[in-house]
């Protein structure tokens, strides 16, 4: 099987396993035990957080907070900055192109009095900071905008936006569940207050997310209960995962350069390939680059359905996305196609295709031969080829 949606998810390193390993056996203390098996887990933990605060160069490693998900470390973020700062105001500002939970965790807010702006993008998804500057208001207190965007693979010019935030004192979330593991990450540079990341999407386990959280940024808890997290978010950690995100992101940052630049020529190789192989395939987000994620591919195919074609690759052997990658299933047009002017009927032949790092380029030729024949046999079935 040649595994191509790396954008859903990657394959745990074979190191984060044997990582996990104890963890899951014979190491099973809770964290907030006193005895000598819950003193383990929560040095495990330690160590996982020193190890991801590392990575994003945070001050200190309790500005690293570990949740269940990517999705719950946004919701964190979203909501709990909110609740934080309703005293100063109940405006946030985003674009239409975030992730499901960050629109989701505004569209709560706005049951709860809160309102927004979404600033829209350009043809390549790039939301301009200026626009952005100018729907801040007075009663701003959050503004929302991802690292890079998972269905378009825009990259989005974070620092600018940070400038014109923290001059109005305004926290800036950024959603790097897409970057993370892909792009250098700094929050240093990037000049934002909260930042999530999803481990699982650069060889970490499924069931942890991380959320950093710049020290003395407002956030309200959203889980009560014990005083695990610092205090931040109540529950027994998931020690295995914590240990093995932590261990992910050590690996991942410190092999970053070279295994962006090889899933670049990869990602060259398979675009310039199905353009001479299929008619009719528009690439959705910036050209190969700097200004797009190095591992990704958003194509739209004129006269098929996305989903038609990843299930015929599916029974040759190729696994790849269709539709947005957080919402396969949903056969809505995706948001990101919308705000970027996609026609619908071309939108609904899109797919998503993730490089990984194991990825070669025997896969990627196999890959598009088999786009182009699957692409023709659709068209071929269709009452308008």
């Amino acid at each position: 099987m040649i595994y191509l949606d790396h954008l859903t998810t990657t394959p745990p390193l074979p190191a984060v396993v044997g990582a996990m390993q104890p963890w899951l056996g014979t190491q099973f203390g809770a964290p907030a035990s006193l005895h000598r098996y819950g003193l383990e887990a929560r040095d495990a933990i330690d160590e996982a957080r020193a190890r991801l605060a590392k990575r994003v160069n945070a001050d200190e490693p309790e500005e690293m907070l570990f949740t269940s998900s990517g999705t719950e470390a946004i919701n964190h973020a979203v909501k709990g900055a909110a609740l934080a700062k309703r005293r100063f105001g109940s405006h946030i500002v985003t674009t239409p192109i975030e992730h499901p939970a960050v629109l989701g965790s505004i569209a709560w807010l706005e049951s709860h009095g809160f309102s927004h702006t979404q600033v829209g993008v350009d043809g390549q998804g790039r939301v301009d900071p200026a626009a952005l500057g100018q729907a801040m208001t007075d009663e701003t207190i959050l503004v929302c905008l991802h690292h890079a965007n998972l269905d378009l693979g825009t990259i989005q010019p974070v620092a600018e936006v940070a400038e014109l935030t923290g001059a109005r004192g305004i926290p800036l979330f950024v959603d790097a569940t897409a970057s993370g593991g892909w792009l250098p990450i700094d929050v240093q540079q990037m000049g934002t207050d909260l930042l999530a990341l999803a481990p699982h999407r650069f060889g970490g386990p499924k069931g942890a997310g991380v959320l950093y959280r710049k020290r003395r940024t407002g956030v309200e808890n959203l889980i009560h209960g014990g005083m695990q997290e610092n205090e931040f978010r109540a529950g027994t950690e998931n020690v295995a995962a914590i240990v093995g995100a932590g261990v992910a992101a050590e690996q991942a940052m410190a092999a970053l350069g070279q295994a962006a630049a090889d899933a670049a020529k990869l990602q060259v190789r398979l675009l310039d390939g199905i353009r001479r192989a299929v008619d009719g395939v528009q690439l959705n987000g910036p050209e190969p680059g700097t200004e797009r994620l190095p591992h990704q591919l958003s194509l739209s195919t004129e006269g098929v359905e996305g989903e038609g074609q990843a299930l015929m690759l599916d029974l040759r052997g190729i696994a790849i996305a269709a539709g947005a990658a957080c919402t396969t299933r949903s056969m809505r047009l995706p948001p990101a196609l919308r705000a970027i002017g996609r026609d619908a009927d071309l939108a609904r032949g899109t797919t998503l295709w993730g490089i990984g790092r194991d990825t070669t380029e025997a896969e990627i030729d196999r890959a598009i031969e088999s786009f182009a024949a699957v692409t023709a046999k659709l068209r071929a079935m269709s009452p308008a080829g």
